[in-house]
């Protein structure tokens, strides 16, 4: 089975000044990332503005930065949504493009019970010989995978991993605790990683690595090399970092933070918005403080 390793970058897609993607730029951003510490690149998730995304988009997306990174580094494709005909769809055809892995999120608005969940990820399962993500961040979909429901799907053969986004550490370790070892558990959010990884966790699904990927694969590497003194040091030193790229929605202030480590990579699509004069603020500071701003 694939290993995506512990840093998997959430890219964001590139755009034009007319709001077109970028599909030269996501090429680059791809090799720049690869570059500086991550293992995998996850494109069109949610910080890749999925849902402003057309089908074709998505499929050009996939192209571009399976050629831009070759064999350096996993592409995994965000195809998940509400509509399992459709994830169905998206996901055979991301296979036929060339990527190594899916991730699936939780279906959002029409909020599906827990046999829903699973007859849903079992049919996409079905569809591809890929391995899978699953990605669970209620805060976004309305509902929260159980520990129950991922222990089930732990036992589809192509299921291999949940990306964990809902903020509770006493479900990552519940999950853990009932999944099979080669289970791999990511953290959701960059400010978590640490203490996911003291429960059992393999590494992070990571929107803050597109600035700070060395540092976080340097913290990542303490932790599992036993310097737990240092990986801390390294996790206070980055959480304002952390905490800014969240500061409003994202991928709004992560788009703003390329921008001014010199790497543009143009707006956000409606019905985003760019980043306000408060947010500009406290991005740049954290940038200034970690080191980071050229």
């Amino acid at each position: 089975m694939v290993d995506f390793g512990r840093v998997i970058t959430a890219m964001v897609t590139p755009f034009k000044s007319n709001l077109k993607v970028d599909y030269d730029r996501a090429g680059e951003l791809a090799a720049l990332l690869v570059r500086t510490g991550t293992d995998s690149i996850l494109v069109t998730g949610t910080t890749g503005e999925s849902p402003t995304l057309s089908f074709e988009e998505k499929l050009g997306l996939y192209r571009a930065v399976v050629d831009a990174v070759g064999n350096d580094s996993k592409v995994i494709a965000g195809t998940g949504g509400n509509s399992t005909e459709s994830s169905i769809e998206l996901t055979r055809s991301a296979e036929k493009a060339g990527v190594h892995g899916i991730m699936l999120v939780v279906p959002y608005y029409n909020k599906p019970p827990q046999e829903g969940l699973i007859m849903h990820f079992k049919s996409i399962a079905n569809a591809t010989r890929l391995p899978i993500i699953l990605y669970n961040i209620p805060g976004r979909t309305g509902i929260n995978m159980t520990p129950e429901t991922a222990e089930t799907l732990s036992r589809v053969p192509n299921i291999v991993s949940i990306k964990e986004a809902s903020g509770n550490l006493e479900q990552v370790t519940d999950i853990k605790r009932r999944t099979p070892p080669s289970f791999k558990i990511y953290s959701g959010d960059d400010t978590l990683t640490l203490p996911i990884m003291a429960v059992g966790g393999e590494g992070v699904i990571s929107v803050a690595s597109h600035v700070a990927g060395k540092e976080i694969k340097q913290m990542i590497n303490a932790f599992q090399n036993g310097d737990i003194a240092k990986a801390s040091g390294l996790n206070a030193k980055l959480f304002p970092l952390f905490k800014a790229m969240f500061v409003t929605t994202n991928p709004i202030p992560v788009k703003f933070a390329l921008k001014l480590t010199g790497f543009d990579v143009g707006g956000v699509r409606p019905p985003l918005v760019r980043v306000g004069d408060r947010e500009i603020s406290i991005i740049k500071n954290a940038l200034q403080n970690a080191g980071m701003l050229p």
